[in-house]
């Protein structure tokens, strides 16, 4: 095992993190702002270097993972995204299609990409077979008790589905379980701490984004 990737990867974390530290803090954002307005100084979400630190650790753990192989990028960006989709999710209690759909569209070029230097078509047409069946399954739940699940959660379960499929059909299951167990012990958490009561509206993003991550990462060897 090669530990270049995860140091490469590690620098990358940490101007990810700074990016998305400055981005979730000026959310939410103009229809149309300029770069130097978003990416600018100006106010942060979380007090540095915490996002900095979690995006380094979080990248170099996936150069581990996948080493220099071609779907690494489409990996970078899945965390990239997971961890500013959280922290808005977090703070504003809402997955703005404005992350959502651009990052569905980029990871699924970035896939393509891999299938196409790998020969992996058959894990391709998983992934999108697994995007679909997640996003309808999110959204028969999101349909049977709207209180607990957003559009926005069915729409990050087909970005998950996507990602996660690629990797096959256990670490699809493997990732929604352990994001649904974490949201639940949260919850309980808090409701013991009396934090939250029986009807406090929790974002659902953040755990389900952890508990994909961590099924990719528990893929490995």
């Amino acid at each position: 095992m090669s530990v270049l990737p995860a140091v490469v990867l590690g620098f990358v974390g940490v101007v990810v993190g700074t990016l998305v530290n400055r981005l979730a803090g000026r959310f939410p954002w103009p229809e149309r702002p300029p770069a130097a307005e978003l990416l600018g100084a100006g106010p942060v979400a979380v007090r540095t270097p915490v996002l900095e630190v979690v995006a380094a650790g979080l990248l170099a753990l996936l150069g581990l993972r996948f080493g220099w192989s071609a779907d690494v990028p489409a990996w970078a960006w899945f965390a990239a995204v997971g961890l500013l989709l959280s922290v808005i999710d977090l703070r504003e209690q809402l997955l703005p299609n404005r992350v959502l759909l651009p990052g569905g569209a980029v990871a699924a070029l970035l896939l393509v990409g891999a299938a196409a230097a790998d020969d992996a078509w058959p894990a391709l047409l998983r992934a999108v077979l697994a995007s679909a069946l997640c996003f309808g399954v999110l959204l028969v739940l999101a349909l049977i008790a709207p209180s607990g699940l957003g559009m926005g959660d069915v729409k990050l379960a087909a970005l998950m589905g996507l990602v996660l499929g690629w990797l096959g059909w256990p670490v699809v299951v493997l990732g929604f379980l352990l994001g649904f167990l974490l949201q639940a012990v949260v919850g309980l958490v808090l409701l013991a701490l009396r934090r939250a009561g029986r009807r406090t509206d929790l974002p659902f993003g953040p755990a389900l984004l952890v508990g994909a991550l961590a099924a990719v990462l528990l893929s490995g060897d």
